[in-house]
């Protein structure tokens, strides 16, 4: 499940929602971009470890990337720094439609 316009409240409370239900969860944030780039800086993405998974950060083989990175993050307890970046050439085949590079932070929450 996805829903590129929610917000990250919205992302948040559903990852909160995971974490109580006893869920293991990453959270997945745009921390840096240049030139072009379809989310902005602190759009987020929680992924369980069911494969589920809410917000967006990019979109097409970025957004498949950064979930196969919060799964192995859930898995192995540590943090991930992705940076993607393409020629316009290459732009619309991993879905930075205009180009441009972003960088995503992926981390596995606690619960309290």
């Amino acid at each position: 499940m996805t829903d590129a316009a929610l917000s990250s409240d919205d992302v948040l409370k559903q990852a909160e929602g995971w974490l109580d239900a006893g869920d293991s969860v990453a959270l997945a944030t745009v921390v840096r971009t240049w030139g072009s780039s379809p989310r902005p800086v602190g759009s987020q993405l929680a992924v369980n470890a069911d494969g589920r998974f809410v917000g967006s950060v990019s979109g097409g083989c970025i957004e498949g990337a950064v979930v196969t990175e919060a799964h192995e993050s859930i898995a192995d307890g540590k943090p991930r720094s992705l940076a993607f970046g393409v020629s316009d050439a290459m732009a619309w085949e991993v879905g930075l439609t205009c180009g441009g590079e972003i960088e995503v932070f992926v981390e596995k929450l606690e619960g309290a």
